[in-house]
Order: structure tokens, then C-alpha cells, then sequence
């Protein structure tokens, strides 16, 4: 028995007659800078949760950080076992896959548990599972296999509607929660997978146009003419990014005690001991949230710099990924996932800083919460499973794949 180039010497075969690497073999054809930059960000993360968090709960310094730990440990499991799997099969189930996040938001709405107003939440007895997070990887998923469908008529503008409107509902749906972040991720998924499976500007203009209105709608007209589409706390998160002191408080208080926080830890930052906004619990949510203040208050530019070079190792390698997918679909689903992952670290990270609005969304794989790290990690996972099909591709044809 002959061996592999990479060592293996045992093959399955799928009833098509075609050779399917075995799981050591797939993990060994892993893209290794994104594994590399998914470690770095899980382990920075648990550290981080650790070091603001060991005085949250008297007696149990270790609450947070051993839950986040036992999360990432699961997600890094099922990120290696999906790896191995051939992505491509779930373009066949693109309709139940869209399906099932529909109905899980809406069982999510029905007896979702509420939590400070908001019902984004299953209980189970160990974890709470957020449905929402799971819907950014089942839309990318479910849209991408409808594009692909639609190949012939993607310069139409009833393909650019059919999209939009696919992902405006769950949004809306998510939004109702009320879950903000949420529902703009999903919009920003879509848009993305429409411009990679190559819409014309014109549409995008048009859509642009409709969002401007529909801001002016829920945000000024509505109002005026006595209709609330969002909540004041919402609209106040939304806003108080462009004026923090009027309303010093609520909203505004969190991004200056955030800008405060980044501010002292300087160039390489107070050190655990001495991040006294976090300590002080003056930073509000600063296991969730405002996880990155954290960072910039502890090791201040150093530490701030380095976990963005490790998102920025984490896009470059989705975008080389997506560049190499052995088909179009595989393309927009790791399109999708880089756009989730670019919008969720800008937005969080801007919000933190103060030029973007206070929405809630999580700091990939930093922010406690099991259902954003798992989710983050699947989603990780199938890009190292377009690759994994890449390299066998390429190998196939008796050439390598470069970095």
C-alpha cells in the first residue's frame, strides 16, 4: 500500500468512485495561518475574560473564564470535524437550512427566555444558545446555494430583490428580539454575496437609496408622526455615538467610560492589577461588549495592535481562501464569512472607540458567549473545508496550492 504525500496510507471512497482524504489527512491540509490566528484569538480571549472577570462573582474568581474555556474547546472540536467535511453537500439543503433558521428565531420569539427586555435566548440547563448567531452561518449558507442556482441571472433585478428580501426577514425577525447587531450582520452577509457573485452598481445604488430611506423613516419620520419603530433605548444606542454627553447616564456613559479605559492603558498598557475601570466595574459589560477596552487597558496600543494583526491574519486568509474555492460556492460562503467577521470586529471595535454606534455585537472569539465563539468557530471551520477541498483539488491535478 502505497503512501500519501502527506503521510497517510488509508483513503475512503465516496460511492462516486472518488477518493476522500481520511480525518488525519484533512487536518493536515488545514490552512495553518488561519488555525494560527484562530488560536491566538482564543487563547488572547480566555485570557482577557480571565483577568477582567476574577472579581465579578466573590468565591468564584473562575466562572467566566472555565465556561469560555469549555466553549472554545467544543468549538475547536467541531471546527476540525467539519474541515473534513465536503462543504458543497449543503448547497443540496440550502432550502432546510434557510428553513430551520426561520423557525428557530421564531421558536426563539415564543419562548425565547427574556433577558433585560431582549428574548435572543433558549435556556438549556448548561448553556444558553443564541439562535441568531447560528442564523449568520445558515444564511450565508442558504444564500449562497440560491445565487448559485440563479447564475445565469444574476444581472437581473429580480435575483438582487429575491436576495435582499431573503435576508431582510430574519432580520427583521432578529430585530423584533430586539437583537440590533444581528439583523445589520445579516444584511451586510447578503450585500456581500452579491457583490461577489458580481451585481451590477446600479442595484447597489438602489439599494443604498431604499436603507437612506428607510433610516429617515424609523429614525425621524416615524416618530414625528407618532410611530415607534425601535425602542428609545435602541434609537439612544444608535445615536448617542454622535453626541455621548447628551445623555452622560446611559448610552453615553458606557462609550466614556470605554474611550477612559482605552485611553490610560498608553502604549503598553496598566497591567491586570492596575486596569482600574475594569476592576472598578466602571466599564460596563466588559466581559461582552466592551471586551476590547479591556485590551487596550491592560496592554494598551501593544496588545490592542496585536489582536487586530490576528483578525487582520483571519480576513487575509478568508479572502486567499475564497480566491481558491474549487467552485462558485464555496466562494460566496467563505465570502460571507469574512464579511461577517470584518463587519462584527469594525463595528465592535469602532463602537468602542466611539465612531460607531453601540449595537451589541460581540468581538468574534473575544466576547464571553458560548454561542458566538461556537458559532464563529463553525464558521471558521468551513472555511478550512473549502480549503481542505482546494488542496485536494489541486493535488489531484498534480500541482500544489501556494500559502
Amino acid at each position: 500500500m502505497s503512501a500519501t504525500p502527506y503521510g497517510a496510507s488509508v483513503r475512503e471512497f465516496r460511492e462516486d468512485g472518488r477518493a476522500e482524504p481520511g480525518l488525519s489527512l484533512a487536518i493536515l491540509r488545514i490552512d495553518p495561518l488561519l488555525l494560527l490566528g484562530t488560536l491566538g484569538l482564543v487563547a488572547a480571549g480566555i485570557y482577557v475574560i480571565g483577568t477582567a472577570t476574577d472579581t465579578d462573582i466573590p468565591g468564584n474568581p473562575h466562572y467566566y473564564v472555565i465556561r469560555q474555556a469549555v466553549y472554545c474547546g467544543v468549538g475547536l472540536f467541531m471546527m476540525l470535524v467539519l474541515a473534513r467535511f465536503d462543504y458543497s453537500r449543503l448547497r443540496e439543503w440550502r432550502i432546510g437550512i434557510y428553513g430551520l433558521m426561520i423557525a428557530l428565531i421564531l421558536f426563539t420569539l415564543a419562548v425565547g427566555t427574556a433577558t433585560r427586555g431582549s428574548k435572543r435566548w433558549i435556556n438549556f440547563p448548561f448553556f444558553n444558545f443564541q439562535p441568531s448567531e447560528l442564523g449568520k452561518v445558515f444564511l450565508t449558507l442558504a444564500l449562497a446555494g440560491f445565487l448559485v442556482d440563479r447564475t445565469r441571472r444574476l444581472g437581473e433585478r429580480e435575483t438582487t430583490a429575491r436576495i435582499m428580501l431573503l435576508a431582510v426577514l430574519p432580520a427583521m425577525l432578529v430585530i423584533v428580539q430586539p437583537d440590533l447587531g444581528s439583523g445589520f450582520v445579516y444584511i451586510t452577509i447578503a450585500l456581500a454575496l452579491l457583490f461577489i457573485a458580481g451585481t451590477k452598481w446600479t442595484h447597489f445604488a438602489l439599494l443604498g437609496g431604499l436603507a437612506t430611506a428607510a433610516v429617515v423613516a424609523v429614525l425621524v419620520a416615524g416618530p414625528a408622526l407618532g410611530t415607534h419603530v425601535l425602542k428609545d433605548y435602541q434609537v439612544q444606542r444608535l445615536t448617542a455615538f454622535v453626541h455621548p454627553s447628551d445623555n452622560p447616564r446611559d448610552q453615553g456613559y458606557q462609550l466614556k467610560q470605554s474611550i477612559t479605559a482605552i485611553g490610560s492603558g498608553e502604549k503598553s498598557g496598566r497591567g491586570a492589577s492596575g486596569a482600574t475601570q475594569t476592576k472598578l466595574d466602571f466599564l460596563p459589560e466588559h466581559h461582552t461588549d466592551f471586551i476590547f477596552s479591556v485590551v487596550g487597558e491592560e496592554f494598551g496600543f501593544v496588545g490592542a495592535a496585536a489582536v487586530l494583526s490576528l483578525y487582520a491574519l483571519l480576513i487575509w486568509r478568508g479572502l486567499r481562501i475564497l480566491t481558491m474555492s474549487k467552485n462558485l460556492y464555496g466562494s460566496l460562503v467563505a465570502g460571507g464569512i469574512v464579511a461577517m467577521l470584518m463587519f462584527q470586529v469594525f463595528v465592535n471595535v469602532g463602537m468602542t472607540v466611539g465612531i460607531m454606534p453601540i449595537t451589541g455585537v460581540p468581538l468574534p472569539l473575544m466576547s464571553y458567549g458560548g454561542s458566538s465563539v461556537i458559532v464563529t468557530l463553525l464558521a471558521l471551520g468551513l472555511l478550512q473545508s473549502i480549503h481542505v477541498q482546494a488542496r485536494e483539488i489541486a493535488l489531484a491535478k498534480g500541482r500544489q496550492t501556494l500559502l
